[in-house]
């Protein structure tokens, strides 16, 4: 897969980190509740040193999961509305909201919003299927999530098949850009939600550590992206991210003020209402 060759160490890391810290390096059940099997997470690429190709970034769950730990709450109406689903026409608008459903969905499951979550699965299925991302997985998909509504570590683990399975399928028929703009939605939407939890973010000091940490993430996407600039899309994503980029760097030893806060979080937001409108 040579479009990913340069950024194949930094995937691995990024998601052996990941398979550690978020999964507990815990064996994946195989059976649900209900006696079905159940796709174990696709990390086993992994194991053979990255063979194919493996989601690039930490899933959005481990964000909103965060949020969910300091006592963040459940804001209505922060996501995008499921019913934006249809008016996204072009390839690049219904990746890029792909993964903002998927930031959305991440943080409904998180905090066991049920009919959030059906609402922000329907909306992703009906992208991924104006995209013609036809796996066997996908199209099981909301059948599997109504099933498994109470259990969250089963649903954590059917929707984040559902991210990795989407980003294999892009990969692997010659549609490589689109997926990473899937990732780049789904973490622009997971720093909106971040930044937009709290009606006064500043003084909650978990929250603003949360925002800080992103940095990293985002200069791991850029090095992702950057490969592909040929491409006009992943290219003014760049331009866009950049200039996010510009706000974090302006931070110094790690210490955030509320003036830079602001100013992230302007740009995010800026980024997101680009996507969504």
């Amino acid at each position: 897969m040579k479009k990913l060759t340069n950024c194949r160490y930094i995937a691995f890391l990024v998601v052996i980190v990941f398979a550690f810290n978020f999964v507990g390096c815990k064996p994946v059940d195989k059976k649900n509740t209900e006696g079905q099997t159940v796709k174990p997470l696709l990390k086993k690429s992994i194991e053979k040193e990255v063979k194919d190709v493996v989601y690039p970034l930490p899933t959005t769950f481990e964000l909103t999961s965060m949020l969910n730990r300091i006592g963040a709450d459940y804001i209505l109406g922060l996501s995008n509305s499921s019913e934006n689903a249809d008016k996204y026409f072009t390839e690049k608008a219904r990746a890029l909201n792909l993964g903002v459903y998927s930031a959305d969905l991440s943080y409904a499951s998180t905090y066991q919003r049920k009919q959030e979550t059906m609402l922000f699965l329907k909306a992703s299925k009906a992208l991924i299927d104006n995209l013609e991302i036809t796996s066997a997985y996908n199209e099981t998909l909301v059948e599997e999530v109504e099933k498994n509504l109470d259990d969250k570590d089963q649903l954590v683990k059917i929707i984040t098949n559902s991210f990795y399975d989407t980003y294999e399928f892009l990969n692997k028929n010659a549609k490589g850009n689109l997926s990473l703009m899937v990732v780049s939605g789904s973490f622009i939407e997971g720093l909106y939600i971040a930044t937009h939890i709290s009606e006064n973010t500043y003084s909650n000091p978990e929250i603003v550590k949360v925002i800080f940490d992103q940095k990293e993430v985002l200069e791991k996407l850029l090095s992702v992206l950057e490969p592909e600039a040929k491409d006009p899309n992943i290219d003014s994503l760049l331009v866009e991210l950049n200039g996010l980029k510009l706000s974090y760097d302006k931070i110094v030893d790690g210490s955030m003020d509320e003036e830079q806060l602001k100013e992230i979080t302007t740009s995010v937001a800026k980024l997101r209402d680009a996507i969504v409108q």
